[in-house]
């Protein structure tokens, strides 16, 4: 992955596909309750956003952007995190950008991300997590998707490795393409981490779940619980079930 590759062209206008249930927003929570705390010492945490970029994307590109944008804003203003912000597309095209304190300019970066054809490469972006892992704490990933082209047997044995160093990672699926939902939730489970589906209709309790995975990786549960005060919503269901 090339650390200084950051801008690529704008991206183009696109609606989310049906709505899905509240159970699976539920489910969600329930698998980030029993998310171990994400780091017990001094430092700043560490977060790594990944998706997928393909043509296949496209007809919900602009949306999902809006969303995934609003969830670094969010970080940006409780401080304490470092972002990384990865994606792959076209032929062999996977990058990544320098971990940043600066949840504002990764946002920027990622609306200025467009889709081009090519296969997934989620191989690529677990590697590349085990890498970053094997260089300092991550205390969560999350991925953005909505197929999956490889070899599942393959994800799941980078995944499993993963989950031995203590990385969760959350699976967030765009669709309901059968053969990705079933490789993350595997990838979600092999880690320790939490799979929900990404739809219309939940599109505004999927924008504070993001956030508040962003803000349980910066400071645990108390950055939870002073998330919950201002705001409430998905931060305050997440906290209850992390007592």
């Amino acid at each position: 992955m090339n650390d200084k590759d950051k801008q690529t062209p704008v991206a183009t206008d696109g609606a989310l596909p049906e709505a899905s249930g509240q159970p699976e927003i539920d489910a969600f929570l329930d698998k980030v309750r029993a998310t171990p705390a994400p780091h017990s010492g001094p430092g700043r945490g560490r977060l790594i956003f990944a998706m997928d970029a393909t043509m296949s994307r496209q007809p919900t590109w602009d949306r999902a952007m809006h969303i995934q944008s609003e969830m670094f804003e969010e970080t940006a203003q409780i401080g304490g995190l470092d972002v990384q912000l990865v994606f792959f597309r076209g032929f062999n095209e996977c990058r990544s950008s320098k971990w940043a304190g600066d949840a504002r300019e990764l946002a920027r970066l990622m609306t200025q991300v467009d889709c081009r054809g090519g296969h997934t490469q989620i191989g690529r972006v677990l590697k590349h997590v085990r890498k970053e892992a094997a260089n300092g704490k991550v205390n969560a990933v999350v991925y953005v998707g909505d197929c999956m082209e490889e070899s599942v047997d393959r994800l799941c044995n980078a995944a499993g490795e993963l989950g031995l160093l203590g990385v969760p990672m959350f699976m967030f699926q765009e669709g309901m393409e059968p053969i990705a939902e079933t490789a993350f939730r595997e990838i979600a489970r092999l880690t320790g981490g939490a799979y929900c589906r990404f739809d219309a209709a939940s599109a505004q309790q999927l924008r504070d779940l993001l956030s508040a995975v962003a803000v349980y990786a910066a400071g645990g549960r108390k950055a939870l619980a002073d998330r919950s005060k201002q705001k409430g919503g998905e931060a305050q269901l997440l906290l209850e079930q992390l007592k």
